[in-house]
């Protein structure tokens, strides 16, 4: 049977789950497979690592429900029909590992698996744009530095630009993807403004608001968690740019080519040593309260990941970069003791 399960199988399993197992409380209930949600940019990686790690057993079931969805389903509770992984393309926040605690989601085991670039792609015909995180902020914020965007062509953010309407497909307010968007880039190109600065200190909701919220009139487009159909899109509309994770940009050179952002490339270098502005880790997230759960499965699941991440991993070949020797040499000891989360560092 195949790896990758769809998520009207998924659901169906969750409902027979939830009827015979625990749903709640200190008790995780009982099933002999492993189910993980969240991240599209993490997907293709979980369901490689789910068809190394189903030898003998049953198939691991992988949804794509973007990270802050699927956050939301992890935090829910303890049981059965609730997922024992939370993929994700940040960090978890402090306000979700609040709610995982509200829910009884107390053991927490954060392990980064790799790294990964907020990738701006065009058309293999397309003009040949060249962006920084001002231009960036200044064609997609609903309100650039305080003002209304009235910004129809690219032209009208940097004289430098062609001038061709902005249309830009991107990953929805769940995605991790979008998050990274929102502090990587939209963020550093707010900030270049010395008012905005101030303003954090000043007021950080309002910040927030000014610097990261998105206009909606047509100039972005939210494209859902599917990656490969904001891929789609654009290799059929030359004048249109995407917003996905780096691995579906390298995986469609030969219908794509990256935009440069403050004149770097993304690729699997600059996004390694952290040159590229969109570069990012990604994450797993292990409800240790399931390792009794799951028959040995999840064990074997989370081993599974530690076996592939290496420069010598299969998940190279699917796209991921591969973390430095450190970070990887920490999240195998992680992995192997099943360490808990501390949540004095998160935001």
């Amino acid at each position: 049977m195949g790896i990758i399960r769809n998520l009207a199988i998924a659901a169906v399993s969750t409902i027979a789950l939830a009827a015979c197992g625990s749903s709640g409380g200190g008790s995780a209930g009982s099933r002999d497979f492993v189910r993980a949600v969240g991240s599209s940019t993490v997907y293709p990686f979980a369901t490689a690592v789910a068809e190394k790690a189903s030898a003998g057993g049953k198939s691991p079931v992988i949804e794509s429900t973007g990270t802050g969805a699927g956050m939301k389903l992890f935090c829910a509770g303890v049981g059965a029909s609730h997922p024992d992984i939370e993929n994700a393309s940040r960090r978890i926040k402090k306000s979700e590992f609040e709610d995982c605690k509200k829910n009884g989601v107390t053991e927490i085991v954060e392990i980064q698996v790799g790294l990964d670039g907020i990738a701006f792609g065009e058309a293999k015909g397309g003009p040949g744009m060249a962006l920084t995180p001002v231009d960036v902020y200044k064609a997609l914020a609903a309100n650039p530095f305080g003002k209304p965007n009235t910004a129809k062509l690219w032209s009208e953010v940097n004289p430098a630009l062609p001038a061709i309407p902005i249309l830009v497909y991107g990953p929805p307010s769940t995605s991790g993807t979008r998050d990274a968007l929102a502090e990587l880039i939209l963020t550093k190109g707010c900030e270049s403004d010395p008012a905005m600065k101030a303003l954090k200190e000043s007021n950080a909701d309002q910040h927030k608001k000014v610097c990261t919220e998105i206009r909606d009139d047509g100039a972005y487009v939210d494209s859902g968690e599917n990656d490969n159909l904001i891929v789609q899109k654009i290799a059929q509309n030359p004048k249109a740019i995407g917003v996905f994770g780096f691995s579906f940009l390298e995986e469609n050179m030969d219908k794509l080519k990256g935009v440069t952002m403050s004149g770097i490339e993304p690729t699997y270098a600059t996004i390694s040593d952290f040159t590229y502005p969109g570069a990012r880790p990604l994450f797993i997230y292990v409800k240790k309260q399931h390792l009794n759960a799951t028959q040995g499965r999840l064990a074997a699941y989370v081993a599974e990941w530690a076996k592939s991440w290496g420069p010598d991993g299969y998940l190279k070949a699917k796209g991921m970069v591969i973390a430095p020797e450190d970070v990887r040499a920490k999240s195998a000891d992680i992995a192997a003791k099943m360490t808990l989360l501390d949540p004095a560092s998160l935001k």
